[in-house]
C-alpha cells in the first residue's frame, strides 16, 4: 500500500466526510473506492497509432489557373446541355 498526500476543496471533503461517516468508511477508504470506481466506468485510452492520417491526395485535383466560368465549362462539360 502507498501513501500520498492529495488536495481537494473544502465543500468536496465536507461531502466526502460526511459521506464516509453515514457508510462508517475512513476518508482512506472513501479515496480508495471511489479510484476503483473510476477504474471500472473510465476505459482504457486508445493506443495511439504509430503513423499519422493525412488525407488522400490526387494528381487530377486543383482548379489553380482556371476561372470561373473555365471551372463552370469543365464542371457541366458531361451534364445535361439544358443544365449549362
Amino acid at each position: 500500500m502507498n501513501k500520498t498526500q492529495i488536495q481537494v476543496p473544502e465543500e468536496l471533503f465536507r461531502e466526502l466526510r460526511s459521506f464516509a461517516k453515514q457508510r462508517e468508511w475512513s476518508l482512506a477508504e472513501t479515496f480508495r473506492r471511489g479510484a476503483e470506481l473510476l477504474l471500472q466506468v473510465y476505459p482504457e485510452p486508445p493506443t495511439a497509432e504509430t503513423t499519422t492520417w493525412t488525407p488522400p491526395t490526387s494528381g487530377k485535383v486543383g482548379w489553380k489557373g482556371m476561372s470561373a466560368s473555365q471551372l463552370r465549362d469543365a464542371a457541366f462539360a458531361d451534364a445535361d446541355p439544358r443544365l449549362a
